[in-house]
């Protein structure tokens, strides 16, 4: 079964964007994954409306319960069944792990939010999961579902040519990536540390496992304080 994605959005035209591009843009192209584009303009609540104003005042547009259960509706019955998810700055932190579980799914289903939001109903009747990716504001959420379904598709199996290199990934191991290099030796009076040309593998990866190690503890905090939860708990499993 091909991984999906379903968007729900105002602008379709908003998308492949950078999935499109590639070899993301590519395996679209082949069938290794699928993009479904719903209009939510195509189903009005009312006349030619998709929003009415807020009960208790305030600015803003709301999108309309009927709209979304009239969208949802045009969905084949195994996509109803998909994880579904809505980007608000309210929702938990989005990691990596979330994107391996999404990416070992059938796929996932994304309602974009525009201007004032969504009925508070739409999100509790169909069981959405509100997730935020930073603690930031955009004006809707079509540039969040591209970032997630980025991240999904690249582990996707066939989709990235050097599977090794997501095993390195930011986050893999609550580490954050060591700094790269490539030719020439010295540029601008920098060089190339002399570990990465010793040609000892062995020194290489515990070079570039300590630097993993300093960024994390230095630019993260947060997740340096994991690594190391993890490392001791580790510890006491291979004790007992």
């Amino acid at each position: 079964m091909t991984w999906r994605a379903n968007i729900f959005t105002i602008f379709p035209e908003a998308f492949p964007g950078n999935l499109g591009v590639s070899i993301l843009g590519k395996a679209l192209q082949d069938g290794r994954w699928d993009l479904n584009l719903i209009d939510l303009k195509q189903f009005p609540a009312k006349s030619d409306r998709i929003d009415d104003s807020p009960y208790g005042g305030g600015a803003g547009m709301i999108l309309s319960p009927l709209t979304f259960e009239k969208a949802f509706d045009s969905l084949a019955e195994d996509d109803k069944k998909m994880r579904k998810i809505y980007f608000s700055p309210r929702g938990r932190q989005f990691r990596q792990s979330d994107l391996a579980s999404m990416a070992n799914s059938p796929g996932i289903t994304v309602l974009c939010g525009r201007y004032e939001g969504v009925d508070q109903r739409i999100l509790d009747f169909y069981s959405f999961e509100e997730i935020s990716i930073g603690d930031f504001v955009l004006l809707g959420g079509e540039a969040a579902a591209m970032a997630v379904i980025e991240g999904c598709a690249r582990l996707l199996p066939d989709v990235v040519g050097n599977r090794d290199s997501l095993e390195s990934d930011s986050f893999s191991d609550h580490l954050l990536e060591h700094h790269q290099y490539t030719k020439p030796q010295i540029f601008k009076e920098l060089s190339v540390p002399e570990t990465l040309l010793s040609g000892d593998h062995q020194k290489v990866e515990e070079f570039r496992q300590n630097q993993s190690k300093q960024i994390t503890a230095r630019q993260r905090p947060d997740l340096w304080g994991k690594y190391v939860a993890k490392k001791l708990l580790d510890s006491f499993d291979d004790a007992t």
